[in-house]
């Protein structure tokens, strides 16, 4: 029996695998900040639809319901905005407003890489 080593050390092996972790890394690190800014944006469309909703019950315009969407939704995101308002004449009967938006990935994403968000509330017409 020798006493020589049965495996050699290879050269360069931790370099190699370092260079094919690190791409992946990025790509969930990337994914991670993608994440919350989605659910930040639907947050934000949350609170304008609710902020429609409020409106929608309390004046019979659908019109200015929309712009208090419009106005509760941060600049960079009115223009893509598509807002639908539901309001029945009858008291009591629920006003419902709905809110998309068309949102781009960021930074190492191409800007055809899109998630269509959508949020929606409704209250009781109480005039």
């Amino acid at each position: 029996m020798g006493g020589g080593a049965v495996l050699r050390p290879s050269r360069g092996g931790v370099t190699v695998e370092f260079f094919l972790v690190i791409p992946m890394l990025v790509l969930v690190l990337a994914a991670g900040v993608q994440t919350v800014a989605l659910t930040r944006a639907r947050i934000e469309l949350v609170g304008a639809a609710r902020e429609g909703a409020r409106v929608a019950a309390t004046t019979p315009d659908p019109s200015r319901a929309v712009s208090a969407v419009l106005a509760a939704l941060p600049s960079t995101v009115r223009d893509r905005a598509r807002v639908s308002v539901t309001r029945p004449a009858v008291v009591g009967q629920p006003a419902r407003v709905v809110v998309r938006v068309r949102h781009h990935l960021g930074a190492p994403f191409p800007d055809m890489f899109t998630v269509e968000l959508s949020a929606s509330a409704s209250m009781l017409v109480e005039r």
